[in-house]
């Protein structure tokens, strides 16, 4: 294996190899090149962002610049998901986003990991040159769950389709399906049911505020 198949599949690999090197700048140019093209200019937009990352093509992604990522090909989303200003994705493992997923701004999903141990976190010479040795564990976010502004999301974590993660919190462990979740370290609220519905059609068509049911009872 090569140091970026190491990288992708959670082995040890050392960053500091020369050619993963070479790949991990050409990714993170093409990264700048995206949030320097005028907004104005959609179609270089859609260009660089299909480039960028290859699984939005045909996935109408709708990503609000700036965004910032490592690789860009180790993330992967569905159909439709919503990606707002000043995210960072750091994709040394994979990130998979499902259908419908949308992300605030600020968010933070950071699949690279350290060893624990200073010496072995160092980068240090080996008996076969100096590696600086790291590992990265996948994020897996479900379909339909909304990531809240400036929430922290760590490698190895799975959250459940329909959840809500709740602004600045830090998720260090798996959410269930149709959970809210917040705080630091997030942890589980209760889950999502039908006294958090606001009826939005009838709502909209109305032209009143939005309230769920769990809303008026506390009134």
């Amino acid at each position: 294996m090569n140091e970026f198949e190491k990288m992708i599949s959670g082995r040890l690999y050392n960053a500091s190899d020369a050619k993963l090197g070479v790949y991990h700048m050409e990714r993170m140019a093409l990264c700048q090149r995206l949030n320097q093209t005028l907004i104005t200019d959609q179609a270089a937009i859609e260009h660089l962002k299909e480039e960028l990352i290859p699984s939005a093509k045909g996935n109408d992604l709708g990503i609000f610049l700036p965004f910032y990522c490592e690789y860009g090909s180790n993330i992967h989303v569905g159909r439709e998901c919503f990606i707002n200003y000043n995210c960072t994705f750091l994709d040394d493992a994979p990130i998979t986003l499902g259908d419908g997923v949308m992300i605030g701004s600020g968010v933070t999903i950071a699949t690279p990991c350290h060893p624990p141990l200073k010496e072995e976190r160092m980068v240090t010479e080996y008996p076969d040159g100096r590696h600086d040795l790291e590992y990265a564990k996948p994020v897996t976010i479900g379909a339909d769950c909304w990531i809240c502004s400036s929430a922290t999301i760590v490698g190895g974590v799975t959250i459940g389709a329909g959840s809500i993660v709740a602004a600045g919190a830090v998720v260090t462990k798996d959410v269930p399906a149709n959970s809210l979740v917040a705080g630091v370290p997030a942890r589980v609220i209760r889950q999502l049911d039908e006294k958090d519905r606001i009826n939005v059609w009838q709502t909209y068509q109305e032209n009143k505020m939005p309230r769920s049911l769990r809303e008026k009872e506390r009134d």
